[in-house]
């Protein structure tokens, strides 16, 4: 099963560098250090048989049991063990992505941190909601006790690897999520990872045309006069431009990725209403070549630049960005 997921995960183009197993934490004896360590400073004491946290000490809303009185770990002995071997191993910050079935971990976790002596602040709980697949605009129910579920594999052949990708990360972890498994797997605009993989495309088709037209930007792009850019649509498009360094470091620090999947989506609806009002290149009865209109290629400067945002801006979210469609 291990391998599986393994394999499923790389298909879906996610790797992770370590896989760390809960049993190695009982293996090496860090779970009996960590225990050794709060019975030291006074934050495990024993009552009815068992071992207790003084969790409630640290902001949670009871004490909880980290030994059973049959002598058996609880589940949060090997979590309070991995807070310790991580911050040991010099992280600085240790960040969970729990499902919402487990709201209760964040108080017990960050007690757990403060009990071992670190900051509470050192660990941050993110908890991610359910995913609802909707076909023929109906939910599709899935229960494991029935067997009706539906594995990543699946989703991944129903839609495609980006769609997919898009699909999961366009919304707030924090916020239920309905894939419609017809809109994804469509291409129209109505599907948002094919707007905006679109754009990129259409883009590059432009570049391709210009040079078919031997229509170049200059090496040195400060010797174009981009104050010629004065059409509405052409300052939207900077404007959006301008936002995503924001955009990227506001979703970095909030560990919220929708941010730079709903950017890609506004800057390629901004790139589309900027082709559709400004003529990008020459007609083929205008003069080209040396003689290109200076609006003309601070156009195609301003297009190159969106093109540009909008690869980055793909790449951050681990979508591709085609160059036809």
């Amino acid at each position: 099963m291990f391998a599986h997921i393994k394999r499923t995960l790389a298909e879906f183009g996610t790797e992770f560098d370590i896989f760390f197993h809960e049993n190695s934490l009982f293996e090496s004896g860090a779970v009996d250090k960590a225990i050794q360590t709060l019975k030291d400073n006074g934050n495990l004491y024993e009552a009815e048989g068992a071992w207790w946290l003084r969790s409630s000490n640290f902001g949670d809303d009871k004490d909880r049991v980290v030994i059973k009185s049959d002598g058996n770990a609880a589940y949060i002995a090997g979590d309070i063990a991995y807070i310790a071997d991580k911050i040991d191993r010099g992280h600085d910050l240790c960040i969970y992505m729990l499902g919402a079935d487990h709201h209760g971990y964040i108080s017990r976790l960050k007690a757990a941190a403060q009990a071992l002596g670190y900051d509470a602040d050192q660990v941050e709980v993110l908890i991610g909601q359910m995913v609802n697949l909707v076909r023929d605009g109906k939910s599709v129910k899935m229960s494991k006790r029935a067997g009706t579920v539906i594995t990543l594999d699946d989703l991944v052949e129903a839609i495609g690897v980006d769609a997919a990708r898009y699909a999961l990360i366009r919304s707030s972890v924090d916020s239920s999520l309905d894939i419609d498994m017809a809109m994804w797997a469509s291409q129209s605009n109505d599907n948002p990872v094919f707007y905006v993989q679109y754009g990129h495309a259409r883009l590059c088709s432009l570049a391709r045309k210009a040079a078919d037209n031997d229509v170049a930007l200059p090496d040195d792009l400060s010797t174009l006069d981009l104050s010629l850019l004065d059409h509405d649509r052409e300052g939207d498009l900077i404007r959006t431009l301008g936002e995503f360094p924001g955009v990227v470091s506001t979703a970095a620090e909030l560990r919220e990725p929708h941010r730079i999947a709903r950017y890609a989506e506004q800057l390629a609806g901004t790139f589309h209403r900027f082709y559709d009002s400004c003529q990008i290149l020459p007609k083929s009865d205008e003069p080209s070549g040396a003689d290109t209109a200076p609006v003309f290629l601070a156009r195609l400067a301003l297009a190159a630049a969106t093109r540009r945002v909008l690869a980055n801006a793909l790449t951050l979210v681990g979508v591709t960005a085609p160059e036809r469609m």
